[in-house]
């Protein structure tokens, strides 16, 4: 049963959500833009050394199962994830390049499926602003995951925030912390079974729910109108957060 303190938060969400212009980049200069900030917030947080680019771009954002996304309020970059598609067949994703003998036999079983997001950024200004922001913005990995059916959402993260996900997605720990390529500061890897977490994601938090216009909208083909649409069709809604870090994977 939903308490008054939670529906303020959802409604609160609701509206951010409302505000906010979510779009997949696809354009170089949209690309950079986010690289950019990637870069900013994890200097500011020292997860990172200065670079002359100033720009935090990896190779996982040239393929063509990961896709960057970005979060604009009045048309200015507010924040950025980007979303890795991985399946049995194939799951060349950040995660499993950090974690291979944690999440390989995970992925051994035909036909299972995952989405792995990273480079989770805030910007410094908007976040505090909009403190709800970061659940705006990590919204979408539940959205694709919903979508696409897939068996799990992962999230590579700072030991300090695994509170964060547990608390909100329900996420689980797989592994402490490690080394983390390009960052200074290690990440340990959390995995949320998405059928299992459904009911309950939805119960508590119902700005998580979309519909099949949205999310063909947002992930491109082959992966978008050859997949299964779990979701009921519900609107979009929006979302605020309070003391949201800077970045969160």
């Amino acid at each position: 049963m939903s308490t008054p303190e939670a529906g303020t938060f959802n409604d609160g969400v609701a509206r951010l959500v409302e505000r906010v212009e979510c779009r997949r980049l696809v354009t170089e200069a949209e690309k950079e833009s986010a690289y950019r900030l990637r870069y900013d917030a994890y200097l500011r947080e020292g997860a990172i050394l200065p670079n002359d680019d100033g720009m935090i771009v990896d190779r996982f954002d040239r393929t063509p199962n990961n896709h960057t996304f970005g979060f604009y309020i009045d048309g200015v970059l507010a924040s950025s994830v980007r979303l890795g598609y991985g399946t049995s067949e194939s799951c060349d994703v950040p995660a499993m390049a950090t974690f291979p003998d944690v999440l390989g036999p995970i992925m051994a079983i035909a036909g299972r499926a995952l989405i792995d997001p990273t480079r989770f950024v805030l910007d410094e200004t908007h976040a505090r602003l909009y403190p709800k922001l970061a659940y705006v913005t990590l919204r979408i990995a539940w959205l694709v995951s919903d979508h696409l059916g897939v068996d799990y959402t992962l999230a590579s993260v700072r030991t300090e925030h695994q509170a964060f996900y547990r608390r909100f997605y329900g996420h689980t720990l797989l592994c402490d912390a490690r080394p983390y390529a390009s960052l200074i500061k290690p990440l340990s890897l959390m995995l949320l079974p998405c059928r299992q977490s459904r009911t309950r994601g939805l119960t508590r938090y119902p700005f998580l729910d979309s519909t099949r216009e949205e999310f063909l909208s947002l992930w491109p083909g082959p992966f978008g109108p050859a997949a299964p649409v779990l979701a009921p069709s519900a609107p979009m809604m929006g979302h605020l957060f309070a003391h949201a870090p800077m970045s969160l994977g």
